[in-house]
Order: structure tokens, then C-alpha cells, then sequence
């Protein structure tokens, strides 16, 4: 994996928007190195049920350009907010994802663990917020919606919140779903 990106950020930093399937082993393979302590994985899943109603598929669709920009302003702010961060990547899969793959994946590297996993956090809140990626549900009776994102998701990772989207974040550990 090449130390560069699709959205033009650090050299230390990969961020993608593909249609293939997250390599897991490999991003985190990349984004470690003998001057790292610590490396933070978050991986959102599909998964096969929301709120009662069995889900078939996702399908994701993305304002690419924008996204791969967002992306790297992410990468950027993190790295600002949590200065021991070695190498970071972000990548979130558009097209269909079915029940059990993985639609999004971000890695961070660090000199010690707490900055890499305060920096996955904020990723993962704030892209949901800010990204242009939008997600369809697909379920097994053949209806779909169109999901929103959380209005405060991005408040999260600095501080508790309570809202009436139709998730609650909790406050021991980010979700492993998106």
C-alpha cells in the first residue's frame, strides 16, 4: 500500500472511496510502524437487522471529490488535535455492501494508544456528520430508506449528548456498526 492518498492530504495519511472490498489485514498492516505504541481500529459493519426489520443489503452512494476532500480535512484535524498520531487511513466503501462486510474502516497509529483511539472516535463521529456518502437500507420484504446522519454525532467524541435520532451512542466504546 502506497503512503499517499486519493484526496491529497499528508504522506502519512490514506484516504479512499472505492467500490472493492476493505482489505482489513492490509490497512492495518499499513498503518504500523516501529516508532508506533499504540494503533486504533474502528470498523463499521453491515448489519442484518435495524429496529425490528431484517436488513438484506446497504448500498452507498458518494459526492466522490468532496468526500475524498472531507476525508483529508479529517485526517488533518486529527493529527492538529492529537499531535503523536503516526499514520492514519480512511476508507469508506460506496456500492452495495452486504450483511457482514465492512462499508467503512479507519485506522490510526500513534506513539501511544489514547491519542490514536480519541482520533478513530472523532473520525468516525465527524465523518458520519460532515462526508457526503449517504446510505441506503435494503431490507428482505424489498422496501428501502434512505438513512440520515446524526445531527449531533459529530458532538460525541467532546461530550455526552442526547438526541432523538433512532441510535444511541454509548459511553463506553464506539459501535462497531455504522
Amino acid at each position: 500500500m502506497e503512503d499517499k492518498d486519493d484526496g491529497g492530504g499528508a504522506p502519512n495519511d490514506l484516504v479512499q472511496v472505492t467500490e472493492a472490498s476493505i482489505d482489513e489485514a492490509k490497512l492495518l498492516q499499513w498503518v504500523r510502524a516501529g516508532c508506533t505504541g499504540g494503533t486504533s481500529v474502528f470498523i463499521g459493519t453491515t448489519r442484518d437487522h435495524f429496529q425490528g426489520r431484517r436488513v438484506k443489503t446497504l448500498f452507498y452512494e458518494a459526492y466522490k471529490s468532496m468526500a475524498l476532500k472531507e476525508m483529508s480535512k479529517l485526517a488533518a484535524q486529527m493529527r492538529e488535535q492529537w499531535q503523536d498520531i503516526y499514520r492514519i487511513a480512511i476508507v469508506h466503501r460506496i456500492g452495495e455492501v452486504p450483511v457482514g462486510e465492512a462499508s467503512v474502516m479507519i485506522v490510526a497509529s500513534g506513539a501511544h494508544r489514547r491519542g490514536a483511539m480519541h482520533a478513530v472516535e472523532y473520525c468516525i463521529d465527524t465523518l458520519k456528520q460532515t462526508v457526503p456518502i449517504w446510505k441506503k437500507e435494503i431490507y428482505d420484504d424489498g422496501d428501502a430508506t434512505w438513512k440520515s446522519n446524526c445531527p449531533t454525532c459529530s458532538q460525541h467524541a467532546h461530550a455526552k449528548h442526547a438526541h432523538t435520532s433512532t441510535h444511541a451512542h454509548r459511553d463506553t466504546a464506539p459501535s462497531a456498526s455504522s
